[in-house]
């Protein structure tokens, strides 16, 4: 008999400080490569336009990819999407936000590296729609589109023709596809 030791989100606390950055789907541990430069070019794009629409509007909260979120427990899934939003209100008090949020995200958003297996990909849309999470934008450089998985609905492509939307996540936020994939230098 073969017995599987699954790592906990308390044992991500304890990996060492360095440069690898891990998520961890259902117990299994997955080593992630540092982003690229158009693979965080992007991710900061979309951040920028998402933020400057939330702040003024006092809409909730976005955070950077270093941002880990405890999606599950036992077994443990904690991902840490290129970009994520929570609403306001849906967040603890300031004192007892220490370690990981411990809250599902309204909206993530993960952009496709190069080294991506689209199986991984895959896994993680999985784990964020199962967790509760309204609203998935998957962005692929390669291809220069956008897939968008909303709950409860079939998944759709948006081209850099066309237009993200916040759907009820976000209402009223547009974005062009067109504008994520400006190169900028």
């Amino acid at each position: 008999m073969v017995t599987v030791t699954l790592t906990t989100v308390d044992d991500m606390t304890d990996l060492p400080e360095g440069p690898e950055r891990y998520d961890l789907i259902e117990g299994e541990l997955f080593r992630m490569s540092p982003a690229a430069d158009r693979h965080g070019e992007i991710a900061m794009t979309i951040g920028f336009h998402l933020r400057n629409y939330v702040v003024p509007n006092r809409l909730g909260t976005v955070w950077a990819s270093e941002t880990g979120f405890i999606l599950r427990r036992e077994p443990d899934t904690l991902l840490a999407p290129d970009v994520s939003f929570v609403a306001t209100g849906r967040r603890p008090p300031v004192d007892q936000r220490v370690g990981f949020v411990n809250v599902v995200p309204d909206l993530v958003v993960e952009v496709v590296s190069p080294s991506d297996r689209r199986r991984y990909v895959s896994a993680k849309v999985t784990a964020y729609l199962d967790a509760g999470v309204r609203l998935v934008w998957v962005v692929e450089p390669r291809t220069r589109t956008v897939t968008v998985h909303a709950s409860g609905q079939p998944e759709r492509v948006v081209d850099e023709d066309g237009t993200l939307d916040g759907g009820d996540v976000l209402p009223d936020f547009t974005l062009a596809v067109a504008e994520v994939f400006v190169e900028t230098g």
